[in-house]
């Protein structure tokens, strides 16, 4: 007869199951390595939200410290509406003789010549032979658009791009992808009521400045996507 102590329990060792010592062994296992994703997958996320908010700062910092161009003059000039202060720019530049013919991109149809002469306090009465009204363009993509008909019908090689300084980063994208051969000066409009310089220190600012970097990116991804097909 076989002794009770003279045999090791296969299923044993040191008195504990070799089956659930393994299961303990292979669960520590997963919980370090679910440990370690979490940690790899939180600074892939933290590198990805710095990288973000640098490129914002600097795309915050780039309108912050535009400046009109020392030589604005071109064929034409185009002005994207949206703001009484940008017209009246484009206007002036015009009346200055820095281009010869002005098109107004964005014009509510019910908008007239005099109605626009009248908010830009404009000493000429934006006549047909030197501006032109587009009122097709609901958007900046539409403004490219229409732009880029409007120069190509017109054999302009230059244009002068008059927006407001925030605006001007997507509308230059936007019209860069539409008129790749068209040299374009970028001409800033610069509002009283945005605290650009400071634009760190206003929540208003911020905010708009963050639209309208989330839009330039979307716009910068469409026109790729667009040149790529």
């Amino acid at each position: 007869m076989m002794h009770a102590d003279s045999a090791i329990d296969p299923i044993l060792e040191d008195g504990v199951p070799v089956a659930a010592e393994r299961a303990a062994v292979g669960s520590v296992q997963r919980r370090k390595k679910r440990f370690g994703l979490r940690i790899v997958f939180a600074a892939v996320l933290s590198a990805l939200l710095a990288g973000a908010f640098v490129q914002f700062a600097l795309f915050a910092h780039t309108i912050a410290t535009a400046r009109v161009p020392s030589k604005a003059n071109a064929d034409a000039i185009v002005v994207l509406t949206g703001g009484h202060d940008r017209v009246s720019e484009a206007v002036r530049l015009l009346e200055e003789g820095r281009a010869s013919r002005l098109l107004i991109s964005g014009v509510h149809p019910g908008t007239t010549r005099e109605q626009l002469a009248k908010v830009t306090a404009s000493s000429m009465p934006l006549e047909r032979n030197s501006v032109d009204l587009d009122r097709v363009a609901l958007n900046t993509a539409g403004n490219a658009a229409e732009t880029a008909s409007w120069a190509r019908k017109n054999g302009f090689s230059s244009l002068l791009l008059v927006t407001s300084a925030y605006h001007l980063p997507r509308a230059e994208a936007e019209l860069s992808g539409a008129l790749p051969s068209v040299e374009l000066i970028a001409y800033p409009v610069f509002s009283k009521e945005l605290k650009l310089d400071s634009w760190y220190r206003e929540p208003a600012t911020i905010r708009l400045l963050i639209r309208e970097y989330v839009k330039y990116i979307l716009a910068r991804l469409r026109i790729s996507v667009k040149g790529v097909s």
